[in-house]
């Protein structure tokens, strides 16, 4: 009873295609397992099926992660350049989980763009840049405009 189970399952699945009839490789000339094709037992053969397919996983979800990095850049210097958002960008990091953020070294440029930004706003900032100016400007200019003031006074009162 079991071997005619047997023989009725190898039949239904010789008719499926999906191996099962070795009579029929060996009448083609070629071998029906992969594996001796590759000169490895079955078992390293599975093993070795398993880990290729593990590995393309790990690049695959590494190869998403940097891409969501990218996109998270994008996104970043969108808004600090005040440009409209970017619908794939938003979606791409959707995919990788919405756990992403910039990279370390990434982060750290962005980080020191801000803080120069905001130095430069500051009050020290501004100062610092009258330093870099040319004084004899900044003393013509001055002059320039008292001049122009003193002048715009007498015309106007005829007291002076």
């Amino acid at each position: 009873m079991a071997f005619l189970m047997k023989s009725m399952i190898s039949n239904q699945v010789k008719n499926l295609g999906f191996g099962g009839g070795s009579e029929e490789n060996k009448e083609e000339g070629g071998t029906s397992d992969p594996a001796a094709a590759h000169g490895m037992t079955r078992e390293e053969y599975e093993e070795y099926q398993k880990q290729m397919i593990e590995e393309k996983m790990e690049r695959d979800a590494a190869f998403t992660q940097k891409k969501a990095e990218r996109a998270c850049l994008r996104v970043h210097l969108r808004e600090k350049y005040r440009l409209p958002k970017s619908e794939m960008d938003e979606n791409q990091i959707q995919m990788a989980g919405d756990d992403v953020d910039l990279p370390e070294d990434l982060r750290k440029m962005v980080d020191e763009d801000q803080e120069e930004e905001e130095d430069k706003d500051s009050i020290l900032g501004q100062i610092q840049n009258l330093q870099n100016m040319d004084l004899d400007t900044i003393k013509e200019k001055a002059q320039a405009t008292f001049t122009e003031i003193k002048q715009t006074a007498e015309q106007k009162c005829s007291v002076m």
